[in-house]
Order: C-alpha cells, then structure tokens, then sequence
C-alpha cells in the first residue's frame, strides 16, 4: 500500500512523534509498503492514513476522509489525548478512525465503550544497546532522566528529591533532554550552578542517549501523565531498574504490582527509593526481575507481526 503517516512534529525533530512517525515508516516498509511522512495530510491518493495524535491531526484526518472517504485511518492516541480533553475536542477524530493504536494497555479504560472497540495496543519495541562502551561508574550512584523537558514530565522531581542526601551518598542525577521554554531552560540551567549532585546535558543523539541509559545505575521517569513512554522499553531490554510515577501510562507497561512506583509528585518517596537503590542491591535485583513481563513484549518482531495484523483487519474490514 501507499502509506500516508501524519505527525504534528516538524522533520529534524527529536520531539517523541517525529521519534515515533520514524520508527513506525521503519516498520510499514519493513513490511513492504510505500510510506511518506508529512506534518499534515495535503491532498495525496494514500491508501491508508496513520495519524499520530488525534487531537493535533484532526485537522488531516478529516480532510483525507472527505477526498478518500472510503480509505481507513489509524490514529495514535497520545499520552496528551488520552489523558487530555479527548472527547471535548477529538471525538470527531474517534468516530472517523477505523483503528485505534494505545501504547499501554490501560490507555483504553478512558475511551467511551462505542470506541473501544476500535483500540489496539502496540507497545513500543526496543533493541537491546550494544555492550561495547564503558561500564558503569563507580565513583558515582548515576540516576538517569530521560525526556524532553516538559511540565507534564515534572522534569525537576528527581533533582528536588536529591537535594540534601547524606554526605556519604554516590548519587548524581544525569538529565537528558531539550528544553521545551525559556522557564525550563532558565531552570535546569540555575540548577545545574547551583545542585552539586545534578548535571543537564541536554538532547544527545539517541545512540549516546541509550549508551548512557545503559550505564545508568536506575532510571527515574516521574511524569504526571503518559501515553506509554518508549524510553520505559529501552531501560527495560537493557535491564536498567526503573523508578517510575504511579500513573496510567506506566502502570500500563510496568504492571500493577510492580515494585519502583511512588506517587506522581512525592519527591520524599522518591528519595526515599533513591537511597533504597544506592544501599540495597537485591532491591535493584528485585526491580530487574520484575520487569521481565514487560521485556518479553520488546522483541521488534513481535511489534512488526502487530503492525501486520492491524493491516490486514483495516484493509479487509474486519472488526
């Protein structure tokens, strides 16, 4: 098939929906189709419409249904979307798309029971980083943040709960990410001069990214919300531990009962976890097992042969 593939994020960008629009044209033309990626749908003859983020495609989806009413269309639902003002703004979105794509499974207890029907999960797969490189280092405790820096990220949390550890402590908070405003900017850089234990290095390229993830002693994600984080799956097939906000999109991937979580916010839990890692090795042990449930989904065949499935239901009608 020709392939159309719409996301909001300009080409260049290391924004999260260009990174997935990218990833996912890998994976529609590893499967042989014909894919051409734009910020928005320009009157094109494409087969088959994949939208990431319903609310900020809307626009492209509901032009390419009224010139090619009769061809299907797969929406991502965003963290943004799920967890946003969905059915105040998209829910013409909703009802145009044939398929509806979540990256957790929780994703779909927030869409209203005439579109459930419609949600299938992919949850986004990993490569395993190569070995090759430094190990990790053992003058520091390193706790890795990984994400653009966001407010609904509460990027800051893990440098805020490291303030005042005890003197014998190891730990140093690495931050990874571009600044998404002057107030993030002004911030990381106040706290890189003034935070002895946190350090920003801003955006890398995602091969530096993940070698330093891998060296990472645990990684923190502390979003308020998600749709299902990518580099939740990249810690997870490298077997980084994980220390991660309770809420829906990582509950989703990690699993109920999983053992890292502290309440979205509480930087005392999340000290408290910290210094738990640094002291207690079979507590990071504990962490590494308990995402195993979670690796056995990260194998990118498997999200490939979900990606084939999803096709093969849009294009023969199924339901």
């Amino acid at each position: 098939m020709y392939i159309g593939l719409v996301t909001p994020a300009p080409p260049y960008s290391r924004n999260g929906n260009r990174v997935t629009a990218n990833r996912w044209a890998g994976i529609l033309r590893s499967l042989g189709h014909r894919v051409s990626i734009s910020q928005e749908y320009g009157g094109q003859d494409f087969d088959l419409l994949v939208a990431i983020h319903a609310l900020r495609s809307a626009e492209s989806v509901a032009a390419f249904k009224a010139h090619r009413p009769d061809s299907p269309v797969v929406v991502l639902l965003a963290g943004t979307d799920v967890y946003g003002p969905l059915y105040e703004e998209g829910g013409p979105v909703l009802d145009a798309a044939d398929r509806l794509v979540t990256l957790q499974r929780l994703a779909v207890d927030e869409l209203r029971e005439e579109h459930k029907g419609k949600v299938r999960t992919i949850v986004q797969s990993a490569r395993p980083t190569p070995t090759s490189g430094p190990s990790p280092n053992a003058r520091h405790f390193d706790v890795s943040v990984v994400g653009h820096l966001r407010p609904v990220k509460d990027p800051f949390l893990t440098a805020d709960a490291t303030r005042r550890l005890p003197r014998e402590s190891r730990i140093r908070v690495l931050q990874l990410g571009d600044s998404m405003g002057s107030a993030m900017t002004r911030r990381a850089n106040a706290l890189a001069s003034s935070h002895p234990r946190y350090a920003w290095l801003r955006g890398l390229p995602s091969w530096r990214a993940r070698r330093l993830l891998k060296r990472s002693q645990v990684m923190v994600i502390s979003s308020l919300s998600e749709g299902g984080a990518n580099v939740v799956s990249e810690a997870a097939v490298d077997g980084v531990p994980i220390l991660a906000s309770r809420m829906p999109g990582n509950v989703g991937l990690l699993g109920d009962d999983y053992p890292g979580y502290f309440p979205v916010g509480d930087r005392a839990e999340l000290r408290r976890l910290l210094l738990c890692c640094e002291s207690d090795p079979a507590f990071l042990d504990c962490l590494r097992e308990a995402e195993a449930p979670l690796r056995s989904l990260l194998d990118p065949q498997r999200e490939c042969a979900d990606w084939a499935a999803l096709l093969d239901e849009v294009v023969s009608g199924g339901v």
